[in-house]
């Protein structure tokens, strides 16, 4: 198994604190986003490699940061090649490079390089592993349709089965939002590229193909329960996870 982190965007709500620094490693507590994340991924006993694709403006900072990091696992920098906000590839098309540029075969676990959540992920990948050859994506009740409307809301059946997903819906019919977190059997793997090469679809947000899966494939929902999950995509939540993430170390 593979796992891919998702690092490539610019984050210009963020700015001026992204305009020279990648979001993913901003720092949360004293200790850069990504390293959340990694301390989830790390201990997957079936994952053997780890990608984490950024953009043309951003590689050198991951490369300093990965030359100080240690791992037991072979962690990839991949540039996207792109350089601004203007070219970007967007999630899906990010996926999609990597598995071609990389010539991934394997299962793919997906995570956003800007969540983070502290919950282990075996229970994810046992869930994942077992409605093979189905795409697995987590999920979070995030208690708030205020909140829900800026996230892919999903209805599951009693099997896990996904019977609805629409992305960023104006009226949320529920509060059960998909994280960026995805698990692809090897078996779907061309998936992203048949819906890019469709030339009528957001390339950015994932919950957009994800909605068009759900329509097109059987796909299946993990329910994560009580946690705390941090999407950083503003400056007022990263305030919260830091001053959350603060506390607990005092």
């Amino acid at each position: 198994m593979k796992a891919l982190l998702l690092a490539a965007g610019y984050a210009t709500r963020l700015y001026p604190l992204t305009l020279n620094q990648p979001k993913p490693l901003l720092p949360v507590a004293g200790r850069p986003v990504i390293e959340f994340i990694l301390d989830i991924v790390e201990p997957i006993k079936e994952l053997d490699e780890i990608f984490i694709v950024t953009n043309q403006k951003f590689t050198p900072h991951f490369e300093d940061w990965r030359r100080k990091y240690s791992s037991n696992k072979n962690i990839a920098i991949v540039n996207d090649g792109t350089t601004s906000n203007g070219d970007r590839l967007g999630a899906t098309g990010d996926i999609e490079f990597v598995v071609r540029d990389k010539l991934i075969s394997d299962d793919l676990l997906v995570l956003a390089g800007d969540n983070i959540f502290r919950t282990p992920l075996d229970k994810f990948i046992s869930f994942s592993l077992s409605k093979k050859p189905s795409v697995s994506i987590g999920l979070y009740d995030v208690k708030d349709k205020g909140l829900a409307k800026k996230y892919g809301i999903v209805a599951i059946d009693k099997d896990s089965k996904v019977v609805d997903f629409k992305e960023k819906p104006k009226e949320p019919a529920s509060t059960l939002a998909a994280k960026c977190l995805y698990f692809f059997p090897k078996e779907k793997l061309g998936l992203m590229k048949e819906y890019l090469s469709t030339g009528a679809n957001n390339e950015d947000a994932p919950g957009f193909f994800l909605e068009w899966l759900s329509k097109k494939d059987i796909m299946f929902g993990y329910v994560f329960r009580d946690e705390k999950w941090f999407d950083i995509g503003d400056v007022k939540s990263y305030k919260e996870a830091n001053k959350i993430f603060r506390k607990e170390q005092s």
